[in-house]
């Protein structure tokens, strides 16, 4: 069970993930995994279980090899298992938040909710909390810049779940930012940048950050008092679904004069 649990880890596969390839809660996954031999398992979970790993007995999980072509044709698998139950069960038609949403849209939409949910289940575990926040903001500003989407294909190529030449973006820029990014990932690791070594460095990263605020508030600032003087002009002590258009359309006014002023 120990090699079990090592390849479902090699794999990603979540606790959440792999309940719901069997069907069964959570918590029985945990009772399944603390059991020491597969051959204890219920007979239909165990059949599900190998066919997903693409074996026909326990006693093959130790030639199991967890390369990128092994990793893409289980992925594959689950996607088929995922779809068909989809197919039965008709969850993603009916949950408004799928609402719109094409198959393979829906598909990725329920891996992420049980992924998040899972890791979201402990309100103790704090590290948690602020990787799903902190992955919240970095969603809020990915078309902010491309580069967040190439860190995203880094990723997902450094953990086997897509080919090192694929590129879904501009290739010549992406494959320049992963390599810049694996020498960064290299040098971090080899323990030789150490925190006096690269001080310098992240001095001015703080400082660029401390001056995107320092705009940031100046233009929410900018913003406020041109509505304060918007309201001002045209009469009215606040923004309502009546005036909203037309207070918007002072304000951008007032913020043309002052820049042709």
């Amino acid at each position: 069970m120990e090699r079990l649990n090592e390849i479902l880890r090699e794999l990603g596969i979540s606790k959440v993930k792999l309940a719901k390839c069997l069907g069964v809660s959570r918590q029985m996954i945990y009772n399944y995994l603390e059991l020491d031999d597969l051959n204890k398992w219920p007979k239909d979970k165990k059949v599900i279980l190998l066919n997903l790993l693409g074996i026909k007995s326990p006693d093959e999980l130790d030639n199991i090899k967890v390369d990128t072509d092994y990793i893409m044709d289980v992925e594959a698998r689950i996607n088929g298992l995922f779809e068909n139950a989809n197919k039965l069960n008709g969850v993603a038609e009916t949950n408004i938040i799928f609402e719109g949403l094409e198959q393979k849209q829906r598909e990725l939409l329920h891996l992420i909710v049980d992924e998040l949910k899972e890791r979201l289940s402990d309100d103790k575990d704090e590290n948690a909390y602020n990787s799903i926040l902190y992955l919240y903001h970095y969603l809020q500003s990915m078309e902010s810049s491309k580069e967040l989407k190439y860190i995203l294909a880094y990723v997902s190529k450094a953990a086997g779940y897509t080919k090192p030449y694929e590129f879904v973006y501009d290739e010549n820029e992406q494959f320049i930012f992963e390599s810049i990014l694996f020498s960064a990932f290299t040098l971090y690791n080899s323990g030789s940048a150490s925190k006096s070594k690269i001080a310098a460095t992240h001095k001015r990263f703080v400082a660029k950050i401390e001056q995107k605020l320092e705009d940031k508030m100046s233009r929410t600032l900018e913003i406020n008092s041109a509505k304060v003087q918007a309201l001002k002009e045209l009469g009215y002590t606040e923004i309502n679904e009546e005036n909203a258009a037309e207070v918007l359309s002072k304000i951008v006014e007032i913020q043309a004069r002052k820049v042709n002023g």
